[in-house]
């Protein structure tokens, strides 16, 4: 049988979305449910187990239908072993031996990743990676993720931590990031990051700003709310976005500067201010890369939105052709 299928897992701390792909990554069949982490997350390889075999028996398919199951999770993961430690917003915090259970439950065999490795690896296959050898994935969401793609192998380093792109360094003498050193990315560039530095930045100025009033009001400020004001002329907003993108665009030219990558695909939820976030970061990023790499290395916009982790966590199972 030559049209054999694909399921994709994309394992969040809030939701776990599957779905069910060819072998050319297109999504045929998808769907979700609510990640239950109550006792020690002991719920939740049981309750993909039983989605998975309850959606091929509604589809009438057998477990020989498919290539394999691919997953990507947070936490520290041992792709030989198929093992994962550490993920404590899922509240596991002893080893989980989810390749040997979820093949146990289902019958098909399983690869498991990094949950940022698969989101770059579903930009690189399906999104605005052009499916090309080189590309260099960054998530912007409650941190700051990535994944590289280089000569066509997706990058692990010797303990699991290549990609770590949300702890570059980017200022040394910055805020201390949760990871304890200070500086990192992530402390500036998240979602959480951009609101630490509206508050920092809003001790000093002194001119009129919405932001601002709503800073000092303390009413609920989010990075969607600093980007759509800086959009509307907020001077205050665009002095933030301005010192978001600088960051932003010092760590992409590093980025490009090491790997010289086809494309630096910029995804995750502060993504959504869309150009105007791309044109800024792009500018930082042509003053501070390399002459070759400043013609050659291409921001873009992830394509993908939510199906990136499904569709990339999937291809991690054509390893089982």
């Amino acid at each position: 049988m030559n049209d054999k299928k694909l399921i994709g897992i994309d394992l969040g701390g809030t939701t776990i979305k599957l779905g069910i792909l060819t072998e050319d990554g297109d999504i045929q069949q998808r769907w979700s449910l609510k990640t239950n982490i109550l006792d020690d997350g002991t719920h939740i390889i049981p309750d993909i187990i039983e989605s998975i075999n309850e959606h091929l028996r509604l589809y009438q398919m057998k477990p020989a239908q498919f290539i394999g199951i691919g997953m990507g999770t947070p936490g520290s993961v041992d792709r030989e072993k198929g093992t994962v430690v550490g993920a404590y917003n899922l509240s596991w915090k002893t080893t989980q031996y989810v390749k040997r259970d979820i093949e146990h439950g289902t019958k098909i065999p399983v690869a498991i990743d990094n949950d940022a490795n698969a989101a770059a690896l579903g930009e690189r296959w399906k999104g605005a990676g052009d499916n090309e050898s080189d590309v260099t994935f960054i998530t912007l969401g409650t941190g700051v993720g990535g994944g590289i793609i280089a000569d066509n192998h997706l990058l692990h380093g010797i303990a699991g931590s290549a990609g770590e792109i949300g702890h570059m360094t980017i200022d040394p003498n910055g805020f201390v990031c949760t990871c304890g050193k200070r500086g990192c990315l992530e402390t500036v560039a998240s979602a959480t990051g951009v609101v630490r530095l509206a508050r920092y930045m809003a001790e000093e100025y002194a001119g009129g700003s919405k932001l601002k009033k709503i800073l000092d009001d303390g009413d609920e400020v989010s990075s969607k709310i600093v980007f759509d004001l800086a959009k509307s002329g907020d001077p205050f907003a665009n002095m933030v976005v301005n010192k978001v993108c600088y960051y932003l665009g010092l760590a992409t030219a590093n980025i490009g500067n090491i790997l010289n990558p086809k494309y630096i695909v910029i995804g995750g939820g502060v993504s959504a201010a869309g150009d105007f976030l791309l044109r800024n970061v792009n500018r930082y990023f042509l003053e501070n890369a390399f002459p070759n790499v400043r013609k050659t290395t291409k921001l873009r916009l992830a394509t993908l939105g939510n199906t990136a982790g499904v569709i990339g966590a999937a291809s991690l199972a054509l390893q089982f052709k």
